[in-house]
């Protein structure tokens, strides 16, 4: 028979941002629809403890920002 196939896993879509304790080194990823229901889950937690925004994901890559990868280019 064997193993079964170990594949790696993919990152769902959408917004990623993780909430840790103030200090701690790991925390908590919390994944949103979309970026205002995101700000607002920051916003919420921000008071106690520390929001890492991570960006938003798609078909299991992280999605960068058409401005940042412009500026990239062009130093």
């Amino acid at each position: 028979m064997g193993r079964p196939p170990v594949l790696p896993k993919k990152k769902k879509d959408g917004f990623w941002l993780e909430v840790r304790n103030k200090g701690a080194k790991s925390g908590t990823i919390l994944i949103r629809d979309s970026y205002q229901a995101m700000m607002q889950a920051a916003k919420q937690y921000e008071t106690t403890k520390d929001v890492i925004i991570m960006g938003e994901h798609k078909n299991g890559k992280k999605v960068e920002d058409k401005t940042k990868t412009k500026k990239a280019k062009e130093a």
